[in-house]
């Protein structure tokens, strides 16, 4: 399956973690990576990184929109480099074109989108060539659109990270492409255990990376004990949420979530943040509505250990 992936790692490890899924699966052909809110190449400069380690340099990759642009709703910052990367990582810089080219070959050669950041390249990109971007499958991790269930993180629109980063954005692919949604009250319900991080360590360059970083961000983040301490529907050793990775899943196939169509219209509350609301007049959308979490989480430890 050919898969072209937008996101902003470099910041939240799940990107990483997504990436690391990718790779390890046996039936994805990565079209290629566009990375979004970057800085001078930063961000591509670490997706680079990470394929090195795993050996698949061969993988295209170019900067997407940066945030001189101001497209995004403030700069957003990064963890320590020192900490969280073995070495420093130079930028690898490019022209906006480049990026928005990669993507539309991408497109024209059937590869699935997945987006994972803000979604500020896909809506250039629509701009740039009208039409593409709806001839592609199409499927982005952010939005709100149930409260989560008992026992899970009570989140609401001011986490939603994604959306929130680039409202137009997001407000243009929900009305003009009524993409596959995968929300956060689905993503919430998965996790980046401790009790994954020996196997990680063990199965090769990228997943070491990965039980490297988690280490660091369970020590900034503390999602141990805000979320998997407190929350009974999560294990005691949440280090992170699979937001990522559960969407790069859904693209390729993984069965284990439930799927609705539903109206959905964008509205913005008083604070400038982008709502999808339930609504008759909204555009019909699939939206992700229930899952397994720990049978998730299992599976994607299985294929980034097993492959």
């Amino acid at each position: 399956m050919k898969i072209h992936l937008d996101t902003d790692l470099g910041g939240d490890i799940d990107d990483l973690g997504a990436l690391a899924l990718l790779l390890a699966h046996p039936d994805v052909e990565i079209t290629g990576i566009t990375t979004v809110a970057d800085e001078a190449g930063r961000r591509c400069g670490y997706v680079k990184y990470a394929l090195a380690l795993a050996g698949r340099a061969d993988v295209s990759v170019a900067a997407g929109a940066d945030v001189s642009r101001g497209c995004f709703r403030y700069r957003p910052g990064y963890p320590n480099e020192a900490d969280y990367w073995p070495e420093p990582i130079a930028p690898s810089p490019n022209s906006l074109a480049e990026a928005l080219a990669l993507l539309a070959q991408s497109i024209e050669s059937g590869a699935t989108v997945v987006g994972i950041g803000p979604y500020t390249n896909l809506a250039l990109l629509d701009r740039a060539w009208p039409g593409l971007l709806a001839t592609a499958p199409l499927y982005l991790m952010g939005f709100h659109v149930h409260p989560a269930p008992a026992g899970f993180p009570r989140w609401d629109v001011d986490t939603d990270y994604n959306v929130q980063m680039d409202v137009a954005a997001a407000r243009h692919l929900l009305v003009a492409h009524a993409p596959t949604l995968i929300p956060l009250e689905l993503t919430a319900q998965t996790g980046l255990r401790r009790a994954y991080l020996p196997g990680l360590l063990q199965a090769g360059p990228l997943s070491a990376l990965l039980a490297r970083q988690a280490e660091f961000f369970a020590r900034d983040e503390h999602n141990e004990e805000t979320y998997g301490q407190t929350c009974p529907g999560l294990p005691d050793d949440t280090i992170n949420f699979l937001h990522d990775p559960l969407a790069c899943a859904v693209a390729l196939g993984w069965d284990g979530v439930r799927f609705g169509t539903i109206p959905l219209r964008p509205e913005l509350n008083a604070a400038g943040d982008l709502r999808a609301v339930i609504a008759r007049d909204g555009t019909p959308t699939r939206v992700g509505v229930d899952i397994d979490g720990d049978a998730f989480s299992d599976w994607w430890y299985r294929t980034l250990t097993h492959s």
